[in-house]
């Protein structure tokens, strides 16, 4: 699914999301990534968004979010109310949805200017 054709500002978009692979500015990623408008990483270690821990939490939380859209993978995986706490105990907001939900959500609020950072499995992840 194509998402935007141009870069549409000063910082790091979602491209397009495929059951493959998302594009980040024209750059292909197979794998889980966390973005930001300023920063991406794309060595990010998660495999289930049920077993997040303060491992695969703090490359997030290091970014400053204001809120966090975690793209689940194909489907929609509601994270276990420990885990959501981590966030709200920070003041950060949590969204969860599917990636290809949470890669369209990230590049409306980024060009607003939002604090946002998403965290994204790949889209052909299933449970």
């Amino acid at each position: 699914m194509e998402l935007t054709l141009d870069r549409p500002g000063d910082h790091l978009f979602v491209r397009s999301v495929s059951s493959g692979v998302i594009d980040i500015a024209g750059r292909l990623y197979p794998g889980p990534l966390v973005i930001s408008a300023g920063e991406l990483v794309d060595d990010w270690d998660a495999t289930s968004p049920s077993d997040l821990s303060d491992r695969q939490l703090n490359p997030i939380f290091e970014l400053e979010p204001e809120v966090v859209l975690l793209g689940t993978g194909a489907s929609q995986i509601f994270l276990p109310p420990e885990l959501m706490m981590r966030f709200y105990g920070r003041g950060i907001g949590v969204e969860v949805m599917t990636t290809d939900a949470a890669c369209r959500t990230f590049n409306v609020l980024v060009s607003e200017g939002r604090k946002v950072v998403a965290a994204l499995l790949p889209p052909a992840f299933t449970l």
